[in-house]
């Protein structure tokens, strides 16, 4: 064979972004760019400021985890980390009340990764700490592309490990937490669309939508509400809204109901009570989730459903 290949060059930063404040954090800030960045630590991000004022400082950029709506600081350089940097995250993060800390550099130090995994390996499950690097690259005269690096993340799995061996969990308890862990595999093996969370013993799953404050949860109850009893069971999948503009969302969206219904081709159950914190639109399934001959089937009820409500839902929540 002789195919010609070509080769990857890469690019100095500074090429394209000369400025931090004025260049580099404006673009970083742009929803693509956001995108691409969570998608490297496998977080739904959602802009919430640039420039934010924490006392006499200036965070760069703070997002919202539409995940669980927690607050993400962001903070770029276009050189090596330094211990200024160091310090800064740590207090902004304070300031903010931020739960997960993005550390981006062109380089991150060896005593820096360090630091990120010794804050990692310190803090208690929930609060998150990463280091990334950027890198550009073209192929010949071709546009030049961004690379996200990930050196340093929270030890996701020595966390659960942890976290599970210092409860003993009930048999309920441990019966979720097996249903998530083998639904999230899945919902990976299957390739679907949807970025499933980490599996936890409780009776739901949320996934981000795009949208802070709305989400997606996949529910595996051992009540089944509309019986009124525990002797059966019930999966969901459901679409839930919450905080102050609850209320005015979930009326924007009953308007589309018959489109939103006729496209998903079946009828949803509305759930909006006045005196209701979180507003709910969802499909549920009367189960047996004890009866582990039936994990596949109700895996497969769950998978076609949250992805059918994520199809008809997440570009009008976006628009909302």
């Amino acid at each position: 064979m002789n195919t010609k290949l070509n080769r990857l060059e890469k690019v100095d930063l500074r090429q394209v972004w000369l400025n931090e404040s004025s260049n580099f954090t404006p673009w970083l800030a742009q929803k693509e760019n956001l995108e691409l960045l969570g998608n490297t630590v496998g977080i739904s991000l959602e802009l919430a400021a640039t420039e934010t004022a924490v006392g006499a400082f200036t965070a760069d950029i703070v997002c919202v985890n539409t995940e669980d709506d927690t607050k993400v600081l962001i903070e770029n350089q276009l050189e090596k980390t330094d211990h200024r940097h160091l310090g800064q995250i740590i207090t902004y993060a304070a300031g903010l009340e931020a739960v997960t800390v993005i550390w981006l550099a062109e380089r991150i130090t060896e005593e820096h990764r360090a630091a990120i995994d010794w804050l990692n390996d310190i803090t208690e499950e929930g609060y998150n700490f990463f280091g990334l690097e950027i890198e550009l690259w073209r192929i010949g005269d071709s546009d030049i592309a961004p690379k996200f690096n990930v050196v340093s993340k929270p030890n996701e799995w020595a966390r659960n490990i942890a976290s599970a061996m210092s409860r003993e969990l009930t048999e309920d308890k441990q019966l979720q937490l097996d249903f998530w862990t083998g639904f999230k595999t899945y919902m990976v093996d299957q390739g679907s669309v949807i970025r499933m969370p980490s599996a936890k013993p409780r009776a739901w799953m949320d996934i981000p939508i795009g949208r802070a404050g709305i989400h997606l949860a996949a529910i595996a109850s051992l009540w089944d509400s509309n019986a009124n009893t525990c002797q059966t069971n019930e999966l969901r999948a459901r679409l839930y809204l919450k905080g102050s503009n609850a209320k005015n969302r979930f009326k924007l969206l009953e308007q589309m109901r018959s489109e939103i219904e006729d496209e998903l081709g079946e009828s949803l159950i509305w759930y909006n009570p006045e005196d209701a914190k979180m507003s709910r639109i969802y499909l549920r399934k009367t189960v047996d989730l004890r009866n582990y001959e039936k994990r596949t089937e109700q895996y497969r009820w769950l998978k076609e459903k949250l992805e059918k409500l994520y199809e008809v839902f997440s570009t009008r929540v976006r628009d909302l």
